[in-house]
């Protein structure tokens, strides 16, 4: 049965039309990003990062930094239109996903989404068509491409939703309208909407309508009946939350990767406008030729690696199931598993630092080595404060003390709820150590969330 799936083509134009969006995608944000001095702000400013467990060892490179931002656009730029093009995917996902992986500050669900995307990429041969490598090589050049190569990236958008949809199936979103019931009444700059917006129907509404659209927007966009009025739902409803939210480029992404789903008759016909700008002729590629799925060994390597990739991202957002305690108040196993802006909180930090030996006593000024902006991620995220604690220890045994002890004083609001103590004041932070065990220092949440 596999082996006859694998035997089966598609049109390259689908799979170029989506190197050529995603390409040029990623350029503009970057331009964006750039321009908006937040490579400066969030990288080169900070005089603390934090890192993701593991990867302690990325850091920024200064001023140099930019240069990594220079590679990831040259990179992006190169993939669009096709032009050394394993090169180019390659340099694109591993610049990329290093600036992704510089400060967990700034995680996003779309910047991973964009690293596993640009990484599934790499081995499919999106520069077969409509590419630079394709006109300047025919070796190259092929009109059909084998099914899966288009498949595969379908079910890496249908992960995103429909987990998003499930991660909303929860007492606080469906039954509390929680947290839109905080973030909507914030719009009342919006002609025509603040009032609306301020209504508690509105709130359930829009909270119940997300979790139904997230659930099956897929399966419109897989019926060819159904699929012009599921584009029309994607362009509204991402629309409508980059006008009430600040998410960035995500809703312009989703936008244009869905249209994966549509026949490829559309990505010729936009592709062969493209090539009319450009005086070419898109018939070039339309050679008849088809690219065979080849079971060599390193192509059974290179299926087998992105089987069980798959197999990971379908089964990793579950791993929050290993841990005991409520999930948006630990937050452990919450990062990489698509939940898509379902809590609200607030938090504040205090630490101690104490020298018993000496009987040195200091309270920490946060703000001495954190942007506001980190200070707040940190006050409510636990693996945050436990870094920094540790950050704390270094900074103050390079400052005289012996044998630094770290506590916290913190209290954190989740979803409306009134704020709790968060973490045992009790515990000397600068003696536990991250890892993938539960994190029994963080104080039980006194309420339920019922759900997945």
């Amino acid at each position: 049965m596999f082996q006859n799936y694998f035997k089966q083509n598609t049109s390259a134009a689908t799979l170029a039309f989506f190197r050529l969006a995603f390409g040029l995608m990623m350029l503009l944000s970057l331009i964006r990003f750039a321009s908006y001095g937040w490579i400066e702000k969030f990288y080169i400013d900070p005089v603390f990062h934090f890192s993701y467990y593991g990867f302690e060892w990325v850091q920024p490179f200064g001023i140099y930094t930019y240069l990594i931002f220079i590679i990831c656009g040259i990179a992006a730029l190169f993939v669009a239109i096709g032009y050394q093009y394993k090169w180019a995917i390659w340099s694109f996902f591993l610049s990329f996903t290093y600036i992704e992986l510089l400060d967990k500050t700034t995680y996003l669900n779309h910047y991973y989404f964009i690293s596993i995307v640009s990484l599934v990429l790499c081995f499919l041969p999106a520069n077969c068509y409509f590419a630079i490598d394709a006109y300047k090589n025919e070796n190259k050049r092929f009109e059909k491409i084998p099914r899966w190569t288009t498949d595969i990236l379908k079910v890496l958008l249908a992960i995103v939703y429909i987990y998003a949809g499930i991660a909303k199936l929860n007492s606080d979103w469906l039954l509390e309208a929680m947290p839109l019931k905080i973030w909507l009444p914030e719009n009342t700059t919006i002609p025509g909407l603040s009032y609306l917006l301020n209504q508690t129907w509105m709130h359930y509404a829009f909270s119940w309508i997300g979790a139904i659209y997230d659930l099956f927007i897929v399966f419109l966009m897989l019926n060819k009946r159904t699929r012009n009025i599921g584009f029309l739902l994607i362009v509204v409803f991402h629309v409508l939350t980059r006008i009430l939210f600040p998410i960035g480029i995500f809703p312009y992404v989703m936008i244009i990767s869905s249209l994966i789903f549509f026949d490829a008759s559309l990505h010729k016909k936009i592709l062969n406008l493209i090539a009319k700008l450009f005086s070419t002729n898109i018939n070039l590629f339309e050679n008849g030729k088809e690219k065979i799925q080849s079971f060599a060994p390193i192509q059974q390597i290179k299926l087998g690696f992105l089987g069980l990739f798959l197999v990971f991202q379908l089964v990793f957002p579950f791993r929050y199931w290993c841990y005991p305690d409520e999930l948006f108040w630990t937050e452990e196993g919450f990062r990489f598993s698509w939940r898509v802006m379902l809590m609200e909180k607030a938090g504040y930090a205090e630490f101690t630092v104490i020298d018993k030996k000496n009987n040195k006593n200091i309270r920490v000024n946060n703000a001495q080595f954190l942007t506001a902006f980190q200070e707040k991620q940190m006050s409510f995220q636990p693996d945050f404060i436990l870094e920094y604690a540790h950050f704390l220890k270094d900074y103050y045994k390079n400052q005289g003390f012996e044998n630094p002890e770290v506590y916290v004083n913190s209290y954190v609001a989740l979803n409306g709820r009134l704020s709790q103590r968060y973490i045992d004041p009790t515990i000397n932070l600068a003696k536990e150590y991250e890892s993938f065990k539960h994190k029994t220092w963080i104080l039980p949440f006194n309420d339920t969330i019922k759900g997945f």
